[in-house]
């Protein structure tokens, strides 16, 4: 993966920020949703990443690691009333559903050194919030703190979350007893894992895979064997699951974070597990992300 220039951008801003430094690197691009483009540990590049900037633009969703907010992952595009307010998202994904949230493409400002801002809403999401990100690395340890709050006067769903894509091959240890799959057609509940969906054990997730495991009892394991290299996934909210996605052909894998599961309008609606949190005006909700890389 190619080196970016640090193309000044309006207002000063470069076109990407250097966080740490030997063993880890962490490169963010303000200007394009605060995303993390380079992840690299001992030496080794583990998230997958384009040439050339422009290709995020062109294709934003499946390359780096990205913020998702107010909301993750699919939700229809069609309007829906939720607390006296009608949400009126327009598709933006091949399968004609609204995914990933309003801020993944984005210009975030940058507050501080490692800590990024973007505010949005009152449109299409008739609530105005503001996501906050902070990215911190610690020797081997790299610490993302994200954070969504309302704005508006009236209470809002939220939800929040984290898209990294994972280089492969990839070895997943996922500690959780219950998943909803597939993800683009969610059941409204949980059922337990088992066969393709059983990831309690360190192995390569099967390809073609896209769920989300509930009730996660502890850290994700990741290991690239290739790469002589494990990580340990920490995640602290106060709902969280884990989407896994593998799809054909690309060499990558998405471990993603996330305070709900898919189609979270619906479930907020109709009462299903797993949906947006209700945020009162004010209020913020929180994800912390830690990934500790070891040499195998």
């Amino acid at each position: 993966m190619a080196r970016l220039p640090e193309v000044p951008l309006a207002d000063g801003v470069l076109g990407e920020v250097v966080i740490g430094g030997h063993p880890l690197e962490v490169v963010v691009l303000p200007r394009l949703g605060a995303r993390l483009h380079r992840v690299r540990a001992f030496g080794q590049d583990i998230l997958v990443g384009p040439d050339h900037v422009a290709t995020y633009d062109r294709d934003p969703f499946m390359w780096g690691g990205y913020v998702m907010a107010p909301w993750c992952n699919r939700v229809a595009a069609e309007p829906i009333e939720v607390g006296g307010r009608t949400i009126a998202l327009a598709a933006n994904f091949r399968d004609g559903s609204a995914i990933h949230g309003q801020v993944a493409i984005r210009p975030w400002q940058i507050e501080a050194p490692g800590s990024f801002v973007v505010r949005g809403g009152g449109d299409a999401w008739p609530w105005r919030f503001e996501v906050r990100e902070r990215v911190a690395v610690d020797g081997a340890v790299l610490r993302i703190e994200l954070s969504v709050a309302n704005l508006d006067d009236a209470a809002m769903p939220a939800g929040i979350g984290l898209h990294p894509w994972f280089v492969g091959p990839l070895e997943l240890a996922v500690p959780a007893e219950t998943v909803l799959s597939p993800n683009d057609d969610t059941p409204a509940t949980p059922v337990p894992v088992a066969g393709e969906t059983d990831l309690r054990r360190l192995a390569p997730p099967p390809i073609g895979l896209d769920g989300t495991w509930m009730d996660v009892a502890g850290p994700v394991e990741l290991t690239w064997p290739q790469l002589g290299l494990q990580a340990t996934m920490r995640v602290d909210a106060p709902t969280a699951c884990i989407v896994v996605a593998s799809p054909p052909g690309r060499g990558a894998i998405a471990v993603e974070p996330e305070t709900h599961a898919p189609q979270g309008i619906r479930r907020l609606v109709r009462d299903e597990p797993g949906a947006l949190a209700m945020l009162a005006p004010g209020d913020r909700l929180r994800l912390g992300v830690e990934l500790a890389f070891e040499r195998r």
